[in-house]
């Protein structure tokens, strides 16, 4: 028997690493880069690797100083090995990723025997959040594999009572910081204080290692502070107190962001959670079981499963209130979904290993019902778009094309028309007929009380889903970003000519990565452009109208790239002859020569 599910557990990890890999490895060289934040980190990271300069970031030449390096180290280390393209971009996150499942497997083997192993690697591989913020390259995935693999060197260091694994825990708590800046220090410092004042723990603070851990942390994170803020004037200032505190109080300028309404905060959760999340009522009422008994019995409260889901509530929790009280993205909590996961693993393995399948029979069936009408909505509009011929760019039936007023992640796909069928038609078949089928399949297997088929099904209908999703992001490819733009570029533009861009860079910033030349920009020294313009050795990029308008007059041949939201706007300032060079979803490249 011991033997018989050893084979097992290694089918399923196994089994997991493929759906991983269909799910990421196949997403990873398509589609292009996006404009905004993913082109202009690739870009960050490519600039570092042309300037040889590890230390200070650039963006088309200017001093990007507003995040940490990890992440660009990585991309870079990416570009050497693999060359400049969207695979080496996107490699950090899907080993991030990587190691959240492996760690997910390897916690939950320790915590819940080898059906948490199971459910733990599956479920991390199969969750939408995971997906949904890493078709962007934002530091989120590498910043919580770090803090989770600091947590569970710090937990299980308390277990073992093993000093390497104190170490692990700093080395990888530093590695945090040099990846998003102070905020692991808070999550971790806060839930970890936490911990120790409610289990009782902080009585063993001598076997902390408090000060040659402190040291070890000291030693990899600090180098980089040090040298950045010896190398740029005011570094501190800005990447500390405008990064950092004034970001968390909404006084942080420029003010180019903004926060989500609560409402909207806390109920996401349970779409970047999902499938799963249906799960955690199951999840909560095991939790609340376990803290009766433990009132009763010391040896249940002292056991490494208890301590788990003590650690695993007080930082999902922690990190969900304190982004609560902060400016904030959608993203940024991402860091909470691997406890909660967790969570939801030793609810539904331990409901499936006593044979209880009530409750899970219910998440199953509501799974089915939003699955099943989902896949109704998906066929409605293919039927209603089946008479339309092919749409090859959806930037030209989408109902508002205009990415200057999405600011939900995703929020696109709420322009989506009928007619946006004509290019969706296979992704929209391949979702419709995975939600019509899998999720019911599921049900039926959960009421027929194979338990263990049911949650299967459920992960490889999330990763078949994945699959359609990100052919139908493929889809979305010249809406998004601007490499279909610097293909037609690419073609008719010297070294000799000036590209420029109306506006924010971030409308066109695609465009650095794609044709690795310099922009300039009209009216453009804006958001993450301005601190780095107040240096003396920032290139002259910046131009206003007036500029713009002697430019347009010379003998020099100028390129202006010129987003949706500013073509009324330029078509005002620019009086003399324009020639079209490029018009892609509502996107257009104005040319004063031919």
């Amino acid at each position: 028997m011991p033997q018989q599910r050893e084979g097992r557990s290694k089918v399923a990890l196994w089994v997991t690493l493929a759906l991983f890999a269909v799910i990421y490895l196949g997403s990873a060289f398509t589609p292009g880069l996006q404009d905004d934040v993913d082109s202009s980190h690739a870009e960050a990271a490519r600039e570092m690797v042309t300037r040889g300069d590890y230390v200070t970031l650039h963006i088309n030449g200017v001093r990007y100083l507003e995040k940490a390096p990890m992440m660009y180290w990585l991309v870079a280390a990416g570009y050497h090995v693999f060359g400049v393209n969207e695979f080496a971009v996107r490699l950090p996150n899907i080993l991030a990723l990587l190691g959240m499942v492996l760690l997910a497997m390897k916690w939950g083997r320790r915590t819940f025997g080898e059906v948490g192993a199971t459910y733990g690697g599956l479920f991390a591989a199969t969750v939408v959040g995971y997906f949904l913020f890493t078709r962007v390259l934002i530091p989120e995935a590498i910043l919580s594999f770090f803090i989770s693999v600091t947590f569970y060197s710090f937990l299980t260091a308390l277990e073992t009572r093993e000093g390497w694994r104190w170490y692990l825990g700093y080395a990888s708590l530093a590695l945090a910081v040099l990846t998003k800046g102070l905020l692991p220090l808070v999550i971790v410092g806060a839930a970890a204080v936490s911990f120790v004042i409610l289990t009782g723990d902080w009585r063993r603070w001598r076997e902390f290692r408090l000060p040659t851990g402190l040291l070890l942390f000291l030693v990899v994170a600090a180098p980089w502070h040090l040298l950045a803020g010896m190398r740029n004037d005011r570094f501190f200032w800005f990447y500390f107190v405008n990064e950092h505190f004034r970001r968390f109080l909404g006084t942080r300028v420029p003010k180019d962001y903004s926060k989500l309404p609560a409402y909207l905060y806390w109920s996401l959760h349970l779409i970047w959670l999902f499938p799963w999340s249906l799960f955690l009522p199951v999840a909560i009422r095991n939790i609340i079981r376990d803290y009766r008994e433990a009132r009763k019995s010391p040896e249940v409260r002292h056991t490494f499963r208890l301590r788990s889901q003590v650690l695993w509530l007080i930082w999902g929790w922690g990190t969900l209130v304190f982004f609560a009280f902060s400016t904030n993205q959608e993203y940024y909590t991402f860091p909470a979904y691997f406890p909660f996961l967790l969570l939801i693993v030793g609810g539904l393995a331990e409901e499936e290993e006593g044979g209880r399948s009530q409750w899970l029979t219910l998440a199953t069936a509501v799974a089915a019902v939003i699955s099943i009408a989902s896949s109704i909505v998906l066929i409605a509009g293919l039927w209603n778009s089946r008479h339309l011929a092919f749409v090859p760019d959806i930037g030209d039936v989408l109902a508002s094309p205009n990415l200057s007023v999405d600011t939900l992640s995703m929020g696109h796909m709420l322009d989506l028309t009928g007619k946006s069928f004509a290019a969706l038609r296979f992704p929209a078949a391949l979702a419709a007929v995975v939600l019509a089928i899998g999720p019911a399949l599921a049900f039926w297997f959960r009421l027929k009380g194979r338990n263990s088929t049911s949650t299967w099904i459920t992960a490889i209908t999330m990763a078949a889903f994945m699959v359609a999703a990100h052919i139908a992001l493929v889809r979305f490819d010249p809406y998004l970003g601007s490499k279909t733009i610097a293909a037609d570029l690419s073609t008719q533009i010297k070294s000799e000519d000036r590209l420029m861009i109306y506006g924010d860079q971030s409308f066109g910033s695609s465009l650095l990565f794609y044709l690795k030349r310099p922009i300039e920009l009209v009216n453009g020294k804006t958001t993450s452009m301005w601190f780095g313009a107040s240096y003396p050795d920032a290139p002259h990029i910046y131009l206003n109208d007036d500029d713009l308008q002697r430019a347009w007059a010379s003998n020099d041949r100028i390129f202006l790239f010129v987003p949706l939201h500013q073509r009324k706007k330029v078509d005002e300032v620019l009086q003399g002859p324009k020639y079209i060079v490029s018009d892609r979803s509502g996107k257009i490249v104005y040319s004063n020569r031919r």
